[in-house]
Order: structure tokens, then C-alpha cells, then sequence
């Protein structure tokens, strides 16, 4: 398999798109598992790529009445956020975002019961998002869904043409529902072990992007739904601002904590770099050093 996205490199000061990403997870006997869609190929954003569902803040977002449709005030969501030059309602947007984009993106509801969730799935080629939750009387579920990290796409971008800021959010699975791809932003789902997956991708079975490659490294310290939410509860959702440097002609990307990176605190566990090459993002001391 051959990654195309260096041929995606951008240099400017484009400003960045809000957006918002669900990692959803699951316990197995074998483990803690996350949920993946292979994105379109033809998809301008990681086209063929193994991703987290998501995709950008729309307007609508932040319009959803908080009261009846939240089951959270939005001061607390945006609060969990940590940011505090965001207002308010565009906070509780990247929660609804992120609702959204589970429900377009992997047929799953953050609702109150799995009527409402079925009810919703034959609705949902009919109608927009909010106006399917304001006709079915829901109230998103949004206390188990937690801030994980957020990830700014640098001015220097070796994987797109575009720039995001993404929040990573963390949630298990509701109950009793099943999580599939929508056969058109995505084409094919998976549930992996977060090391699997890893694998997966070091053998050139699927194609993953800097950003779930980093995120399933660190999910692979957790062996279960509670340890990552847990975790989720007590530590803020650090500021990951890739920055792309060159190694003897190598080309990468580092992150916080990293000697080429411009902040010096660092930001996650394990590797501050990856290394592009052999058309492969990789660490420099090979694939175990991913989980040092």
C-alpha cells in the first residue's frame, strides 16, 4: 500500500476549521477495542485512510436548542473543553458535531433508548440531523462523552490540503447498538484492538494518518472502556500542534516535547516523531517504540 499524502503538502496560514472526531470504544475478550471507517477514496480529507468518525463544525451545530436537546448545560461542556477563548455555544457545537458525525458517519445515536435510535436510523435519509432530534423528542447523551485531545493540522502539512482544528472526543459504544459504516463518506468499518490496528497499518493492510496513528498508541496503554475514560476525567485534552521538520533529508513531523518542536512541554505518552519514509510514517527505532 502506498500513502499518497505527502502529495497533499501545504505551506501558508490558512486559518484552521473547527471540527470534531468521536473515538469510539468497546470491551472484548480480547480486549479494549476502537472503532474505524475507511474514508472514500476519492474523499479530498484522507481519502482511503483508516479514521475515527468525524468532519468539520457546520453552522447548524450550534444552533440545537441546549435545553430540551442537551443532557448537559453547556457551560460544563465547555468547561470539560478546556479552552477558554471559546465561546459557549460554539463549545457545545463540537459536542453536537461529533454526536452528528457518529450518527452520519456509523449508524449510532447518543441517545436515551435504542427505540429512539432505530427510530431515528429510518428517518435519517429524510430529514437534517436536528429536525430528526426535534421530531423524535431527543436529548443527546452527552456525559460519557468526553474530551480526549485536540489537533491543529500545522501550516506545513505533509498529510492535507486543508487545516483543521479537530477535538478528539472519547465515549464506549451505546449499548445495544451497532456501529457500521454509511456506505458513502466511509466504505468499510472495522472493530480493532488499538495495537492490532497499529499492525494493521506496519504491515501495509490499512492506511492511518499522524494523528489516529499517535491516538492509538496512546489508547494501546489502556485496557479497558474505564481506563481511557477515567484518564479522560482527570487530564485536560492536551494542544497537539504537529510541526514538519527534515531529518538528513527525511522528512517528518514532531510533536510537543520533541528537540525540533517549537514547545518544549510535552504533550502525550511515548514518541514525539515520525519519520516519512520507505512511504510510510513511521518511528525512527522501529514499531515497538511506538508503546516506550
Amino acid at each position: 500500500m502506498t500513502s499518497h499524502f505527502p502529495d497533499k503538502r501545504q505551506d501558508g496560514d490558512t486559518p484552521p476549521r473547527d471540527a470534531a472526531t468521536i473515538v469510539m470504544l468497546r470491551d472484548t475478550p480480547r480486549g479494549l477495542e476502537v472503532f474505524l471507517v475507511k474514508r472514500h477514496g476519492l474523499s479530498d480529507v484522507l481519502g482511503g485512510a483508516y479514521v475515527f468518525p468525524g468532519g468539520k463544525l457546520d453552522p447548524s451545530d450550534s444552533l440545537l436548542d441546549p435545553q430540551t436537546h442537551l443532557d448537559q448545560d453547556p457551560n460544563r461542556l465547555h468547561a470539560a473543553l478546556g479552552e477558554a477563548q471559546l465561546d459557549v455555544r460554539t463549545a457545545a457545537g463540537l459536542y453536537v458535531a461529533a454526536l452528528r458525525e457518529a450518527f452520519e458517519e456509523s449508524r449510532v445515536l447518543f441517545s436515551q433508548d435504542v427505540d429512539t435510535a432505530r427510530a431515528a436510523l429510518q428517518q435519517s435519509a429524510e430529514k437534517p440531523f436536528n429536525q430528526m432530534l426535534v421530531d423524535l423528542h431527543v436529548r443527546l447523551q452527552t456525559r460519557h462523552v468526553l474530551p480526549w485531545s485536540r489537533w491543529i493540522t500545522p501550516r506545513k502539512s505533509l498529510v492535507s490540503s486543508k487545516r483543521f482544528d479537530t477535538r478528539f472526543f472519547v465515549a464506549a459504544v451505546p449499548h445495544a447498538q451497532e456501529a457500521t459504516h454509511d456506505n458513502h463518506e466511509a466504505t468499510e468499518s472495522v472493530w480493532l484492538p488499538p495495537r492490532v490496528a497499529l499492525e494493521q497499518y506496519w504491515n501495509r493492510q490499512i492506511e492511518l494518518a499522524p494523528p489516529q496513528i499517535m491516538s492509538l498508541a496512546h489508547l494501546a496503554r489502556h485496557t479497558s472502556v474505564d481506563s481511557v475514560m477515567e484518564a479522560a476525567r482527570i487530564t485536560p485534552p492536551p494542544l497537539i500542534l504537529p510541526e514538519a521538520f527534515d531529518e538528513d533529508g527525511t522528512p517528518g513531523l514532531c510533536y510537543p516535547g520533541d528537540p525540533a518542536h517549537s514547545v518544549a512541554q510535552r504533550a502525550m505518552p511515548g514518541q514525539t516523531r515520525l519519520l516519512y519514509r520507505n512511504n510510510h510514517f513511521e518511528p525512527a527505532g522501529g514499531f515497538e517504540t511506538l508503546f516506550d
